[in-house]
């Protein structure tokens, strides 16, 4: 049964399982406890007890997803022994100081104080919670430097050598973590994450104004998301223009692979879509705008862009996915921006917060963070390939000797086990949401019995939350 299934391959697709399971809770905490701090800080600036109100809904939220984003870290941690053993050997000493610096510094700073942030409340001061709150978000923050400074390197590898026995060993520290495309990568995903919770909580501040539930506290939750929208999204356009220059000159492959162009030309076009076929070496039914990927990539409308016959074919990424997840990424990104837009037009005519369809929108665009992020890290990872270290190690020199069999029974296990526990946390997190914030205001609304009163009807637009 498992003979001709590659080992190699199966340990890919594991641990892009995993990873990508990982990837969506560190996304949402990163951003979810800088809003936290946010709240927390409002509470204590204005004394309004909405934001103390939403703050305690929300950080019950945070838990789940912080505790299940550490265990799915975990379980990745492990795929470095169980299937990627040659890897770890030869570049432990690079990478596994980067990565004990994340433990040392990060977990150990958000472990500290998450105790006094999740049970703390009305057991310290308002001013230690709120620093309590600060040290957990700047934990995150911490431990996303450590994390990408590691995986920039593998994606552009400089201050090392490559010893006698084939190890590697670090000749300057300060050029590993600091490498070449490790600051953009960390604020492009920094902001991506920001984004992902900004969507989350105005998607349910959204949900909580189309039913008339909650009002005041819905009005904190989409006020605040869409000043995110309006501010952050079209910044993160700037920041993934110049990631992905910064990709060209390092890994133009990559990019070839992004834009779908097979022969090198000067005025090269954008193709908005097609088909890459890698056997044939081109993209079919491309709809495509002249000269402006030159343009894009060069900032000249006659610059020259690198097709990807320019390599080897062994020597190329798996085309279509690094095509598509691209597009998807933008995509999702101009949506954000969309978003932003209207969410401008619509608060100059006064009627940010009691237009139905707008809500509906922005519910919909709920999971448009977590959609973004996978596909921005389908497109750095499977863009890479066939290397596992740029340009250095391949793929299939890093993997563990191990068969086919128990990597796909492995593989099995995992995929049932985390649709029953994430699906439990998942579930868990929709009944809070649910549940709402603690609050003796009564949750008005289609589920409820009586019709809110004349004042709460009319808070939707004369509302007193200063957001």
């Amino acid at each position: 049964m498992f003979e001709n299934l590659d080992p190699v391959l199966l340990a890919r697709v594991q641990f892009a399982f995993t990873i990508s399971f990982h990837i969506i809770f560190p996304a949402f905490t990163i951003g979810l406890a800088s809003w936290l701090v946010v709240l927390e800080w409002r509470w204590l600036r204005t004394g309004n007890p909405v934001y103390a109100e939403v703050y305690r809904m929300w950080v019950k939220i945070f838990a789940v997803t912080f505790g299940m984003g550490v265990v799915s870290g975990v379980v990745m941690s492990f795929q470095f022994g169980t299937n990627w053993s040659v890897f770890s050997d030869k570049v432990g000493n690079v990478l596994g100081p980067l990565l004990g610096y994340e433990v040392l510094t990060a977990f150990f700073l958000e472990a500290s104080f998450l105790g006094v942030m999740l049970f703390g409340w009305n057991r310290v001061s308002p001013k230690m919670h709120f620093a309590s709150t600060f040290i957990v978000a700047s934990g995150t923050l911490v431990s996303a430097f450590w994390i990408l400074s590691a995986d920039s390197w593998m994606q552009t590898p400089v201050g090392f050598r490559v010893a006698e026995d084939g190890l590697y060993y670090p000749t300057s520290w300060l050029q590993v973590i600091f490498n070449p495309s490790f600051a953009y990568r960390f604020v492009h995903m920094i902001t991506a994450a920001y984004l992902t919770t900004a969507f989350v909580v105005g998607g349910i501040g959204a949900f909580y104004l189309w039913r008339g539930f909650y009002v005041k506290h819905a009005r904190v939750m989409f006020g605040m998301a869409m000043i995110m929208a309006i501010f952050v999204a079209p910044v993160q356009l700037l920041l993934g223009d110049l990631h992905g220059l910064n990709t060209l000159e390092h890994q133009p492959a990559k990019v070839s692979a992004m834009e779908g162009l097979w022969e090198t030309e000067r005025g090269a076009p954008l193709l908005l879509f097609g088909w890459p076929d890698q056997e044939e070496e081109t993209t079919r039914f491309a709809l495509e705008i002249p000269k402006l990927s030159s343009l894009i990539l060069t900032h000249d409308l006659e610059g020259e862009v690198k097709g990807l016959k320019e390599w080897p074919a062994d020597e190329r990424p798996p085309v279509a996915w690094v095509f598509w997840s691209f597009r998807i990424m933008v995509g999702v990104g101009m949506l954000m921006i969309l978003t932003g837009v209207v969410a401008v037009l619509l608060y100059f005519r006064k009627r940010l917060f009691d237009t139905k369809w707008f809500q509906f929108l922005c519910m919909a665009m709920t999971p448009a963070g977590f959609v973004a992020v996978l596909a921005g890290w389908f497109v750095t990872e499977i863009g890479r390939q066939p290397y596992i270290v740029y340009g250095v190690m391949r793929t299939e020199e890093a993997v563990s000797p191990v068969l086919a069999q128990p990597i796909a029974l492995s593989l099995a296990a995992f995929v049932v086990t985390y649709g029953f526990v994430f699906g439990a946390g998942s579930y868990y997190i929709l009944r809070l949401i649910g549940k709402g914030p603690d609050t003796e205001e009564e949750p008005y609304g289609a589920h409820g019995v009586k019709e809110p009163p004349l004042v709460t009807r009319l808070v939707s637009k004369e509302g007193d939350v200063d957001v």
